[in-house]
């Protein structure tokens, strides 16, 4: 992959009515930013970790003096002496560290934080407090393999059937939808969330209740774009197939590769993207560009 300012460009699949093109594609780029506070006499400095967003590297000094204001932890900027980014224990963070220092004699009102972030947090990895603890991920199982291509005009036909019945939305315009559908793109479920990710979580929820066994052989449809904590969520139930109406982002494309999920994007009425994993869907002839 190749990096540039905020992207990242990677190699695709672009499938387009009945030809497959390999081409590549920018995508933006998401990465972890774990936010510290720093505050007490300077000689004994107490350093806490607040939370981990995920976000598009870039003026991450404004994005930690933002979350804090916003979250009433400090009430102006002038409480801070210094933003800076530090150094972390593994070099694939780069510098995904960052650590605001309060002038000495101020203190942090730490309970807002627990109070208002936290328990408001409407995605998987926020509520976190260090970058370690997000890759809970790692105790998910590769989806199977083994079973035939899909047809890629099933995946084409995903959006319209979740539409006939994403009922809330049809009336408000304001709720993300996960849907499941089977290896027909026979629809099994479908959840409503003005969140995101709370949509999926419900899913989820909802399949392990009553159709456990239904996550090897589905595919996940996702109303939105595809983000690392959805598909990490995605890799948790065992999911193979993500097929998302926006885009992926870097990092997402990253975890459905290393945990071999097929990832599809920019889901259109005749054509899409695939990102990762690409035998599972049954390609057309590759046409010469």
């Amino acid at each position: 992959m190749h990096m540039e300012n905020s992207c990242v460009q990677l190699p695709i699949v672009r499938i387009t009515g009945g030809t497959a093109v390999s081409v590549s594609d920018l995508l933006a780029i998401e990465e972890p930013l774990e936010i510290r506070i720093g505050y007490g006499p300077a000689p004994a400095r107490t350093i806490q970790n607040l939370a981990v967003t995920m976000r598009t590297p870039g003026d991450d000094e404004s994005l930690a003096l933002g979350f804090l204001f916003t979250e009433g932890i400090i009430p102006n900027a002038d409480s801070v002496d210094r933003i800076e980014h530090v150094f972390t224990s593994c070099y694939e963070d780069r510098q995904n560290a960052i650590q605001v220092t309060l002038k000495e004699g101020l203190m942090p009102d730490l309970g807002k934080a627990d109070r208002n972030f936290y328990a408001s947090s409407s995605c998987g990895v926020c509520g976190k407090a260090s970058i370690a603890a997000i890759r809970t991920v790692s105790r998910a199982s590769k989806p199977n393999r083994d079973a035939d291509p899909i047809d890629p005009r099933l995946i084409l036909e995903l959006p319209g059937r979740l539409a006939g019945v994403q009922r809330i939305f049809a009336d408000t315009g304001g709720l993300h939808a996960a849907a499941l559908f089977d290896e027909k793109a026979e629809l099994l479920l479908v959840k409503e969330d003005v969140g995101r990710h709370n949509a999926l979580d419900k899913l989820i929820g909802s399949a392990l209740r009553s159709l456990p066994a239904s996550f090897t052989r589905s595919i996940l449809l996702l109303s939105g774009r595809a983000s690392f904590e959805l598909v990490q969520k995605a890799a948790m139930a065992g999911i193979p197939i993500i097929a998302a109406v926006g885009a992926p982002s870097s990092l997402a494309a990253s975890l459905a590769e290393e945990f071999g999920i097929t990832l599809i994007g920019f889901l259109r009425p005749s054509r899409f993207n695939i990102y990762s994993v690409t035998d599972r869907i049954q390609l057309p002839v590759y046409e010469t560009i």
